[in-house]
């Protein structure tokens, strides 16, 4: 294992600038939620590289305008647009149904953040179900196209700083026995994001398939649409005043496309990253750090047992 990776970019780099010079032409993407926030710019990226990228997403109508705009401004010519809704199991299982042939990128992109209680009709609990099981089913569903991306195929799983709120709690992880917290709920589903790419490495790097786990930065996107600004001065002063700057859409896709394509991690898979370089793990600020648990063994084979486990009841 080598040491920690360090890049030439950070936090201030675009998405255009981490991915100049690399060609992706024959490779093949996809990207969830890639019709808002900084899924949009990290297809645009990918695509403006020479990359097939297909937009994954639950508004059809929002994915074609995003795809017309994204062939208009990136130049790719190749941008698909296909239903997926990670909160209904039916919807995951069709579209890795449906898709034929290799495919090279995988960008676990969309999510939900702290929202009210809400529960699938399994009575998963909605943060969860979406950001962590929604992602689990569609990687595993399409786990054999991955791997006749012949070596080399990545995952990028987009986690969250929120990840140090909260590890797996897996005693009660639907929320079935204990109290409701949005932030404790979404900090669980963003630990199991990271948890997810240390196993999936695990598993999977024979087949030549690495995932590596990212915190994007702060961004104002549609995320946000359940956090008020109330909630977010709240944020802040518990941070102790942090200067919790916000990022462009383009500075949010940049650790989401160094992850996806970048030639430093070829071979690598099972990390964190943030400011488009390793985190260092344990050393935890408002932003910044990877928290150990997040990145235990033992927790990630578990998780990826009990997701098997929830899956198949």
């Amino acid at each position: 294992m080598t040491g920690r990776i360090t890049t030439p970019f950070n936090a201030e780099s675009t998405a255009a600038e981490v991915i100049a010079g690399i060609d992706l032409t024959g490779r093949r993407a996809v990207v969830t939620g890639g019709a808002s926030g900084i899924g949009i710019e990290t297809a645009r990226a990918l695509a403006g590289a020479g990359a097939e990228v297909t937009l994954a997403v639950r508004d059809l109508e929002a994915g074609k305008r995003t795809a017309v705009s994204i062939t208009e401004s990136s130049g790719g010519n190749q941008v698909l647009v296909a239903p997926l809704d990670l909160a209904d199991q039916a919807s995951v299982a069709a579209f890795a149904e449906r898709w034929d042939g290799p495919l090279h990128i995988l960008v676990n992109n969309a999510g939900i953040m702290a929202s009210p209680l809400m529960r699938t009709s399994q009575g998963w609990e909605m943060q969860f179900a979406t950001n962590h099981l929604g992602h689990f089913a569609l990687a595993t569903g399409l786990h054999r196209s991955l791997a006749a991306a012949g070596g080399g195929a990545r995952i990028v799983s987009v986690s969250s700083s929120a990840h140090h709120r909260s590890p797996v709690v897996f005693d009660d992880i639907h929320f079935e026995h204990r109290a409701y917290d949005p932030w404790l709920a979404y900090g669980q589903s963003k630990t199991a994001n990271v948890l997810f790419a240390v196993e999936a490495t695990k598993r999977w790097a024979s087949d030549g398939i690495t995932a590596n786990a990212l915190m994007p930065g702060g961004i104002r996107t549609n995320l946000q649409r359940y956090v008020t600004d109330e909630e977010l001065d709240r944020l802040r002063a518990a941070a102790g005043g942090a200067d919790l700057r916000w990022k462009t859409p383009e500075q949010g896709a940049a650790t989401s496309v160094l992850v996806a394509t970048s030639p430093l991690l070829d071979g690598v898979g099972g990390r964190y990253f943030e400011d488009c370089n390793e985190a260092e793990i344990g050393k935890l600020s408002a932003r910044s750090g990877v928290a150990e648990y997040a990145l235990d063994p033992e927790a990630a084979t578990r998780l990826w047992e009990v997701s098997i486990r929830t899956l198949a009841d």
